[in-house]
């Protein structure tokens, strides 16, 4: 009894959200994955349980954060990278208002830094990620901001190292 009551407020709740009314036929369900077939499964799988989702404090002079954004698509991308005192990114965070690839290719950057030295992170290309997501041509912006973001949060914490190094600098003395 309690099996098909889940399966009534199943129902329900997709008619809500699909915008059907409860009597309506349903289709059987390989036919309502159709958004799904447009995208390879590992997009899916990244969208469905997104990676390292969240904020890490931008105050901290050991977190990096990159805010990119395409005009053309209206996709938004916030990453942001946590570096240790031995240049090892130890955790990163993402943000994006966007598409399936968009968040997709958000989640992978996060897991694919973290673990890396910040000169390796730079390394990590757009063509990297599209590949491993397998994006359609028509996608290939996401990964690309994926990687701007990267770049960003990389180019962030090294602008909030600088005034460490002068400090050092002038504790060390420069030769006069």
């Amino acid at each position: 009894m309690a099996a098909a009551g889940a399966g009534r407020l199943r129902r329900a709740a997709s008619a809500l959200l699909l915008g059907t009314p409860l009597g309506t036929p349903r289709l059987p369900p390989r036919e309502l994955s159709a958004p799904a077939r447009l995208y390879h499964k590992k997009v899916v799988d990244h969208y469905e349980n997104p990676r390292n989702v969240g904020s890490l404090d931008k105050t901290s002079k050991n977190v990096g954060t990159g805010l990119v954004g395409a005009p053309a698509c209206g996709d938004v991308m916030k990453l942001q990278i946590q570096v240790d005192e031995k240049g090892k990114i130890v955790d990163a965070r993402f943000k994006t208002f966007g598409c399936g690839s968009a968040i997709a290719s958000s989640s992978l950057a996060t897991e694919w830094v973290k673990g890396k030295t910040v000169e390796e992170a730079l390394a990590i290309k757009n063509t990297d990620i599209a590949k491993e997501l397998c994006l359609p041509p028509v996608k290939l912006h996401c990964s690309m901001l994926a990687e701007d973001a990267i770049k960003a949060a990389l180019a962030d914490y090294k602008l909030k190292q600088e005034p460490q190094k002068r400090e050092a600098e002038k504790k060390g003395g420069l030769p006069g």
